[in-house]
């Protein structure tokens, strides 16, 4: 076991020293700006730092003078020290891949109160000083030796680095008509105003007016800019928005807060609803902090039990998806339990089939592999131990599901316990259809909104 042990008072003397080095990454200057709140661009942002005085990305000031404080708490005097004053000079920048040599020399003891005084500096990797000064301590009485504490791992994670880039992708496209289907509460009126002032959506607003405008009393919207079709209940509501839909005046649906079978029920109706020649299907477009690409998961919403010719329109809609999302070539990863071909295991039949329909046209746009496991579809490490070659596994862009329970239990677990924000759209449909939870943050709102905007327009130039 390693010991942290500290320096008595009676134990220093006047020259004695102690350094640490350390070089600076970028993930040490993301954590000191989450932790402190300083979120200064010339720390954080490559662009705006070219145009400044260094011309490139700097560390926290602080971040030198916090390496300070970790040798005086730490070796010398170490656990029991009292920081009383500090003094710092800056002399020049330290920039990501610098190695700085931190080192602390006693200059000073007062016998009457146990106070040290030290020399500190930060000297760079070609031997220059970043930073200087003087610190002074209440150093310990007693003696201290404690086993080293074992820091947790600290992993820097962008929640939304997908999202951002779907938001961004829109931005340029004109927002496109959508109706939002009695948007009676807070989440679901909020997120059709927030997607309107993010210049997403141009929203018609379908439900009882007298609900729709409690709401936005009690939550101080203004929806003076939007337009309201006045019905009297949530069937109506999804009747009429349909009908909207069928006649041109709007290009896409937005749930509210009616049942997500009740919009479904109005969409899928034979004779007045939205089908087309495709099978419908829901894609949830999951953004995974721990997976370095936007992940498709298919079908988690709609299909319970799809048989074999409905997946081939699953999967064909996600890939269209995932083209229109700049995807040129998706990589399909169809899921089972297991990667082997078993008779007696409809999934991996279905899966042996889809990639064989792929190789003769049937399936377009797409890289098929299957069966794969979850692990051999998003590992390559995993995929390598199990001695599989495959141009998807470890590389998936769309995780194709055997059923609804298996795809909605994946991506409630990457949502919940990888921290994976999750957007989703209705696809096969004549337009696309946003559906919403109550959970969704803005930012999955917004991007499933930027989703159907940017479908909108692809349908428009393929008409």
């Amino acid at each position: 076991m390693e010991y942290i042990e500290n320096r008595t008072f009676d134990e220093i003397q006047v020259g004695d020293s102690a350094s640490l080095v350390r070089t600076l990454k970028l993930e040490d200057i993301q954590i000191f700006a989450a932790m402190s709140g300083d979120i200064n661009p010339a720390h954080l942002d490559p662009e705006y730092a070219k145009s400044s005085m260094f011309q490139e990305v700097i560390a926290h000031g602080m971040w030198g003078g916090a390496l300070i404080s970790s040798v005086l708490g730490t070796q010398l005097p170490g656990p029991g020290t009292i920081y009383l004053d500090q003094t710092l000079h800056f002399s020049r920048p330290v920039t990501l891949g610098d190695t700085i040599t931190v080192t602390v020399t006693v200059t000073g003891k007062f016998e009457h109160h146990r106070h040290v005084t030290f020399d500190c500096k930060c000297v760079n990797q070609n031997g220059l000083t970043v930073i200087s000064g003087t610190a002074e301590v209440l150093a310990p009485k007693e003696k201290v030796k404690r086993p080293r504490v074992t820091l947790p791992e600290v992993r820097v994670t962008d929640k939304t680095s997908q999202y951002r880039r779907l938001i961004a992708m829109a931005e340029e496209p004109a927002p496109i008509p959508m109706a939002v289907v009695h948007p009676c509460d807070r989440e679901s009126l909020l997120g059709a105003v927030e997607a309107a002032r993010s210049n997403l959506i141009v929203p018609q607003l379908v439900g009882p007016q007298a609900k729709i405008r409690a709401v936005a009393r009690a939550e101080d919207i203004d929806l003076s800019p939007y337009k309201i079709v006045d019905v009297a209940h949530s069937h109506a509501a999804a009747s009429i928005a349909v009908a909207m839909a069928r006649e041109g005046a709007v290009e896409a649906l937005m749930k509210g807060s009616l049942h997500t079978d009740e919009l479904m029920e109005a969409v899928v109706n034979s004779d007045t609803g939205l089908r087309t020649a495709r099978r419908i299907s829901h894609v949830f477009i999951m953004d995974v902090p721990t997976y370095p690409r936007m992940l498709l998961i298919t079908d988690a919403a709609i299909n319970i039990t799809p048989n074999l010719d409905e997946k081939v329109d699953i999967v064909q809609n996600a890939i269209d998806l995932a083209q229109v999302l700049q995807v040129s070539e998706p990589k399909v990863a169809i899921l089972a339990a297991v990667e082997m071909v078993m008779p007696r295991q409809r999934s991996t039949l279905d899966a042996a089939a889809l990639c064989k329909m792929a190789d003769r046209g049937q399936i377009t746009g797409g890289v098929l592999d299957g069966p794969l496991a979850f692990d051999n579809a998003v590992s390559i490490v995993a995929a390598k131990t199990k001695g599989i070659r495959s141009a998807v596994a470890g590389r998936a862009d769309i995780l194709l599901v055997p059923d609804l329970e298996a795809g909605n239990m994946i991506a409630k677990q990457l949502e919940y316990l990888a921290d994976a924000q999750a957007a989703g759209i209705v696809l096969g449909a004549r337009v696309p259809i946003v559906l919403t939870s109550r959970a969704d943050t803005v930012q999955t709102r917004l991007a499933s909104c930027a989703v159907a905007l940017l479908l909108a327009h692809h349908q428009r130039k393929a008409a």
